[in-house]
């Protein structure tokens, strides 16, 4: 039996719904380390459609875009910090997401492509060095 391909707006849904699928199961069967790399990847992503919203000048697109950027570093990678575990480190990245968000709505209250990027940049070192950071981890052998 074959069933006829969907057309337009329905595979866009069909389509997105296997995507949602896919991160499901991605975040389930993470452990923290790529828990947080998803949030990196997401944010990232976020800021990515925000620069192609704000290009193609879709004011409503780009607001959503930088808004969700916005809440997966506030909500996911700002809260994962423990700043009592990692003193003044933890308080240092703490800052640095406050000014990752700082960009992020500068860049969507004035269409400011320059302060998109810079939150890119940044959050690209920090994505950075967390993957170099827990590459490191996995191939060094626990203590005995």
């Amino acid at each position: 039996m074959t069933y006829p391909r969907p057309a337009g707006a329905l595979r866009r849904r069909s389509a997105q719904a296997y995507a949602n699928v896919g991160l499901e199961t991605k975040v389930l069967s993470a452990n923290p380390q790529q828990l947080i790399s998803l949030l990196f990847q997401g944010a990232l992503a976020a800021i990515a459609k925000a620069r192609l919203h704000m290009q193609n000048g879709d004011i409503a697109g780009r607001g959503t875009a930088i808004s969700k950027a916005i809440d997966i570093v506030d909500s996911g990678l700002k809260a994962s910090v423990d700043t009592e575990v990692g003193g003044e480190v933890a308080e240092n990245l703490v800052a640095t997401y406050e000014l990752i968000n700082r960009h992020l709505l500068l860049a969507n209250l004035n269409a400011d492509e320059k302060s998109l990027e810079t939150a890119e940049i940044m959050l690209k070192n920090i994505s950075e060095a967390w993957q170099e950071v827990t590459t490191r981890a996995e191939a060094t052998p626990p203590a005995a």
